[in-house]
């Protein structure tokens, strides 16, 4: 078992410390090649939108419009503010502990309990395999529009295809997840500006997305549509699974985590803004494409277009989740959590193909077995509990006055208290409500 596994807090914060000052390419013992540090801010921050605006807006902007009606981009910012304390919590310990299988890591150093390591870094890979399913489902709503073939057919398709892309190699496979952000990025500004520019009212119409009331029956459904909109900021998480392939993580990282969920709440509250007020909330619960029928509504401009670009955003963020899941597993395995040969690195593609074919498997048999919306809601309840232990475990580390590295980003012990008592809130309310 390498030294990583080992239990003591001095321990984990050496192994990190190795992991940072070992060669790109070789571990420190030069048995094999090693994941590469190719990663910078900018592509960092596209890999974290990559995933998360990909599945939220274009999937999942019908199914939260059907539970809050026209308060669905109110459910968006709620989770949103849920999701901000542990972002903070996570930008701390991503400077602390800049390893792959990072929430392991950091409840491994928290709890100083290996079991409970290996279920949060467990749990971590089936949010990712179970997102992946769920969008896996989303991408073929779209492609189904342009393409007569039933979903049987194009989930294997999509999975096995964005598969390969993963396994390719980290720049190549996050360069293309990239391009991909940019497209579907541009996607959803259009339908912002688009929007805005066919209602001149619409910009006076933004506070009735609003739950300004007391209504009985209100709350209860945008309660429910926040737990789905949460699924939708899955991402800034991500991030710090592929630390051992970033550029200076200390601080690049939390850079990128508090970016992305900048851009992603920004994006969110106005595409469905423009959403619910352009097209009848109903009508977008029942849509396979909800985006299709806001494009439609909104530009007389070809609605291949919107779906081109929805497809894209989808298959996007299977490619990131992919690689996510993919890089929890080899971290685990890598420290000594799981059967070694998930840890080998191809000596071509330098990336961790037995674990990444291992995931890919998985999600489709996921993906042909459920819905969308049973996925979705499962990915969030697995998020938020790792987010639970995450959060406990930076609580234990700084009780404990364990130092964090000089220079590295901290936040106070309320931030971390806070963001447990957001997570165990929501989580309750989503089984309450569900």
């Amino acid at each position: 078992m390498r030294a990583a596994a080992v239990l003591s807090l001095s321990t984990v914060m050496t192994g990190a410390h190795d992991i940072l000052s070992r060669p790109d390419t070789l571990d420190t013992n030069g048995e094999g090649p090693r994941l590469r540090r190719r990663l910078n801010l900018p592509l960092l921050v596209l890999y974290g939108l990559g995933v998360t605006i990909g599945a939220g807006i274009y999937v999942l902007v019908g199914t939260t419009a059907g539970r809050a009606g026209i308060y669905a981009p109110s459910a968006f910012v709620i989770a949103a503010t849920v999701m901000a304390f542990t972002a903070a919590s996570f930008a701390e310990l991503a400077g602390r502990y800049p390893v792959s299988a990072g929430e392991a890591a950091y409840v491994r150093a928290g709890f100083r309990s290996d079991l409970i390591a290996v279920f949060t870094g467990l749990l971590v890979v089936l949010a990712g395999i179970v997102s992946s399913a769920a969008i896996s489902i989303g991408s073929t709503g779209y492609i189904r529009e342009l393409v007569d073939l039933p979903q049987t057919v194009l989930v294997p398709i999509v999975v096995l295809a964005m598969g390969a892309v993963a396994a390719w190699g980290i720049l190549e496979s996050v360069l293309f997840a990239a391009l991909f952000t940019i497209i579907e990025a541009g996607g959803l500004i259009a339908i912002i500006l688009l929007g805005f520019g066919s209602d001149p009212d619409m910009a006076t119409r933004l506070p009735d997305v609003l739950p300004l009331t007391f209504e009985p029956g209100v709350w209860p459904g945008i309660a429910a549509a926040g737990l789905l909109a949460f699924f939708a900021f899955i991402g800034f998480e991500d991030m710090v699974n592929v630390a051992e392939e970033t550029k200076n993580p200390k601080k690049t990282l939390p850079w990128a985590i508090f970016l992305t969920l900048v851009f992603s709440t920004v994006i969110y509250f106005l595409v469905a803004s423009v959403a619910v007020l352009s097209v009848p909330p109903a009508q977008l619960a029942a849509s396979p494409a909800p985006l299709n029928d806001v494009f439609r509504q909104v530009t007389d401009a070809p609605p291949a277009v919107i779906l081109a670009i929805a497809i894209v955003a989808t298959l996007n963020t299977i490619i990131v989740q992919i690689i996510m899941a993919s890089r929890v597993i080899y971290g685990l395995a890598d420290q000594g959590n799981l059967p070694s040969v998930f840890a080998r690195i191809n000596k071509l593609t330098h990336t961790p193909l037995v674990a990444t074919s291992a995931v890919v498997a998985i999600i489709l048999v996921l993906a042909l077995a459920f819905p969308l919306e049973g996925l979705a809601e499962m990915t969030s309840r697995i998020t938020l509990t790792v987010f639970a232990l995450v959060n406990i475990a930076l609580i234990k580390l700084k009780l404990a006055g364990e130092p964090a590295p000089e220079g590295a980003f901290t936040v106070g012990l309320w931030v971390p208290v806070a963001g447990v008592l957001a997570s165990v809130a929501f989580l309750m309310s989503g089984y309450l409500l569900g």
